[in-house]
């Protein structure tokens, strides 16, 4: 997809906005982390994108445990990227790699290190309810009008919504639906409303997410392939983290979270008595990790 040109600078400023200025106080005291790493640490959360706020939350508390002051900052994909490379930012969660932002990683990838995966076979999908009459993208453009002819997608830019209008729209011959373009809150919004009006619907969605937990969907078979290979979720640094942080970089390079790790701490965030409140993920993800306490030793193990 095509992009206006735009300074780092404006992107930066119109884009990401501070979610915490401040963080908790550290077990280990005010003077940071005992390891010789930077105490301050700017983390991007991507909103909307599950997986990307579990890790964050995880990873928050865990570190400030350690003696390092963690600030979210929230962005958009094409704006974490530009704002790693420039420096403003230290560390995305949510780098969909090699084919998800490919296009992101061959414009800012030379400034930027990428420390590995720590989810491995993350697939994009088209969704559709799961009493939906149909089982592939191959029948979606006969049946077009069973959706209201619309393909309910995510934020502008990205690489799912790349896929779909470059790829999937001609491959299946959908050139007569609309893409919507949205959010992936929004979007999700949008499946909620179905699945309780009990309305077909299709939508861009991914694994891992809470979603296929929470509700009776299933993913269109792509005999085509043209929602790509399946992607690695890798941890993603500005270039410099490693000389700033060498002691966290050893513990991220190790980081590695299990499907089924990370499906019970989506559901118990987005999932558990319809959803928690932006304001409880801390807490929340605070008692997961205390019912998982090898999980968190394990996160900052010797290497």
């Amino acid at each position: 997809m095509t992009k206006r040109p735009l300074k780092v600078a404006a992107v930066i400023a119109a884009s990401l906005i501070a979610l915490s200025g401040c963080s908790a106080t550290a077990s280990s005291g005010s003077d940071g982390p005992a390891n010789g790493d930077k105490k301050d640490l700017n983390m991007v959360v991507i909103q909307g994108w599950a997986e990307n706020v579990a890790a964050a939350n995880v990873w928050k508390i865990v570190l400030e445990k350690k003696g390092y002051d963690v600030t979210f900052k929230t962005a958009a994909v094409g704006p974490t990227y530009a704002g790693m490379a420039d420096g403003d930012l230290d560390l995305n969660f949510d780098a969909w790699l090699p084919y998800g932002q490919k296009e992101f990683w061959d414009k800012y990838g030379k400034d930027l290190i990428n420390l590995g995966p720590w989810y491995k076979d993350a697939p994009l999908t088209i969704a559709v309810n799961k009493d939906a009459p149909i089982d592939s993208l191959e029948e979606l453009a006969a049946n077009a009008d069973l959706f209201d002819n619309k393909i309910i997608g995510i934020e502008a830019g990205t690489g799912e919504m790349g896929r779909v209008e470059n790829h999937v729209v001609p491959d299946y011959g959908l050139k007569n639906m609309e893409i919507v373009t949205s959010s992936s809150p929004a979007m999700l919004a949008q499946l909620k409303k179905a699945m309780k009006e009990h309305k077909n619907i299709a939508v861009t969605l991914w694994r891992p997410h809470w979603a296929y937990s929470a509700y009776p969907i299933k993913d269109l078979k792509d005999p085509h392939g043209s929602m790509g290979k399946a992607n690695e979720i890798d941890t993603v640094v500005r270039k410099g983290f490693d000389t700033d942080y060498p002691t966290l970089t050893k513990w991220l390079k190790k980081f590695s979270f299990n499907p089924e790790l990370l499906a019970d701490l989506e559901n118990e965030l987005f999932n558990v008595g319809g959803g928690a409140d932006e304001k409880d993920y801390p807490a929340i993800t605070a008692k997961w990790l205390a019912k998982h306490k090898d999980f968190e030793k394990s996160l900052t193990a010797a290497s």
